[in-house]
Order: structure tokens, then sequence, then C-alpha cells
């Protein structure tokens, strides 16, 4: 038991988190009047994982099962590999869901993507941890943009899991 509350101290001393990599890709179609019609290629790449392993891991912090993100997206229509950066919120106990809400940026206007893989149950992982539904909007007038469907791809899969590496906290 020693030896276990020396390490968890030490996490807590030093921040010690974890980052991940993570790409998701699909096809969005453009709101009328918002770009070319028609299905067009869309893909993030992003870097997720929380600072503070401990704070994250416990439900009475508001970071429970959050964390930052922070990669590039590329939205055919709009724009390609541009950086954008947000949070992640692993929301299984709070809407059987997951969360990406990101902001980047495209010849001066900021946009906002928020994605979630809904309906996580035990039974559906397969699924509902790889299908991702999407919303782009304009950052200041929420006005929809397009909407998207973007999926892990498992051939990803041991990249994603080898990507594992722990970091320090800030």
């Amino acid at each position: 038991m020693g030896i276990v509350r020396k390490l968890v101290g030490r996490i807590r001393e030093r921040g010690l988190g974890f980052r991940m990599d993570e790409v998701m890709s699909g096809t969005h179609r453009f709101e009328p009047g918002a770009g070319p019609p028609g299905e067009h290629p869309i893909e993030f790449r992003v870097t997720w994982g929380p600072d503070h392993i401990t704070t994250w891991v416990n439900p009475r912090q508001e970071e429970f099962l959050r964390q930052p993100l922070e990669g590039r997206i590329t939205v055919g229509g709009l724009c390609s590999n541009v950086p954008c950066r947000g949070t992640l919120a692993l929301d299984y106990f709070r809407g059987n869901r997951i969360v990406y809400t990101f902001d980047f940026a495209v010849d001066g206007l900021e946009y906002r993507f928020v994605g979630e893989k809904v309906n996580i149950k035990p039974w559906n992982l397969p699924v509902s941890h790889t299908t991702c539904y999407g919303v782009l909007t304009e950052k200041e007038t929420s006005k929809l943009v397009s909407k998207s469907v973007t999926h892990f791809r498992l051939n990803t899969a041991l990249d994603f899991v080898l990507s594992f590496r722990l970091a320090h906290g800030t």
C-alpha cells in the first residue's frame, strides 16, 4: 500500500499525463450557399490526452474525462491541413457519448467543429467508438456550414494504440 501511495503522490506532484494521436476521416456536405454542392472529404488528425491523470480520473473534478486536443483539419471545399485546437470529452457516464469540440480559422473567419460519437454501450463499441457525427459552424454567428460523418478506421487502430505516450502536465 505504501508503494501505491508514493506512486500516486509522485504522479500528482509531477503532473503526469498522457497523449494519443487519432485520425478521423469521412465526408461532409455544405449547407446550401455555404460551399460547393455534393459530398466532400473531411479529415481531422488530433493529439489528445490529459495533463494530469489524477484529476482526469476524479469524478469530482470538472476535468473528469476531459482533455485538450490539438491537431489539423482538412475540410474539402474549405481548407486543407489547418491547425485546430479544443477539447475531447469522454462523456461515458453523462450521456453515453464522446464529444470533440475544436476551433480553427480560414481566411480570418473562425469555425467550430463539434463531433459526437453517440450511443456508447458495451455491446456496440465497434460502431459507437468509430463513427462520429459532426457539425461545422461559423464560430461567431453559429451559422451552420456543413454536416459530416467521420470514422475511426480500424486499419489505423494499431497506430492509435502505439501512439500512447506519457506526458508531463503544464
